[in-house]
C-alpha cells in the first residue's frame, strides 16, 4: 500500500525483465527421419538404392517441417549419406539437423535466442520465466542464461513475484 491507502503492484512497477522463452519456440512440425529405413537388413547401405530412394522420394512432404535426421539401427552409414537427405530436405524443411529430438529443440531455440537484442538486459535484473504449456528444453534454459548473463545486474528463474536467484554481478570498486 501507498500513502493514501492504494494497493500497488510493485512487481508491475519494478525494473525487473522477465524473459519467456515460450516466445522463442517455434511452432513447425518437429520430424525424425531414421535413416535406418533405407538399409539393405538394417546393416548396410546400398548406395545405389539410396540414390534410387532419394531420386524418388517426394521431400515436398517436409515443408515447414523441423527435421533430425539419425539411424536407429546398430549401422555404419557414411558421412555422405545424411549430407544427400540434407541436400533434398534443405529447400523444404525450416531446419535440418543431424541428431535426437532433443539436439533438434536446442538447434531450434539456439537459432532463435542468436536474434535476441541482449542490450535490452544490460545493468538490468531478468527473470527467466519457469513453468510453461510449451516443452521448453532445458538446453535453452542453459543458452539464454549464458548469453544474458554478461549484460544482466542479476539473473532470477521463476515468475517476478517468487524467483529462484542464479547470479548477481559483482559491484564494480569505486574509485
Amino acid at each position: 500500500m501507498n500513502e493514501q491507502g492504494e494497493i500497488v503492484n510493485r512487481v508491475a512497477n519494478s525494473p525487473i525483465i522477465t524473459f519467456n522463452l515460450e516466445d522463442y519456440y517455434h511452432k513447425g512440425e518437429r520430424v525424425v527421419y531414421d535413416i535406418a529405413q533405407n538399409l539393405f537388413q538394417e546393416l548396410i547401405l546400398r548406395e545405389k538404392d539410396f540414390r534410387e530412394f532419394v531420386k524418388s522420394h517426394d521431400w515436398s512432404q517436409y515443408q515447414g517441417q523441423n527435421v533430425a535426421l539419425t539411424c536407429s539401427a546398430d549401422a555404419i552409414v557414411p558421412t555422405w549419406a545424411y549430407m544427400l537427405l540434407a541436400t533434398k530436405l534443405e529447400p523444404f524443411a525450416n531446419t535440418v539437423v543431424f541428431g535426437d529430438e532433443m539436439l533438434l529443440e536446442y538447434s531450434l531455440f539456439k537459432e532463435a535466442l542468436a536474434a535476441v537484442d541482449l542490450e535490452t538486459f544490460r545493468d538490468r535484473p531478468v527473470v527467466v520465466k519457469g513453468c510453461g504449456d510449451l516443452p521448453v528444453p532445458e538446453s535453452a534454459y542453459v543458452e539464454i542464461t549464458k548469453l544474458i548473463r554478461p549484460y544482466a545486474k542479476s539473473i532470477m528463474y521463476g515468475e517476478p513475484c517468487s524467483t529462484v536467484p542464479l547470479y548477481k554481478k559483482p559491484r564494480q570498486p569505486k574509485n
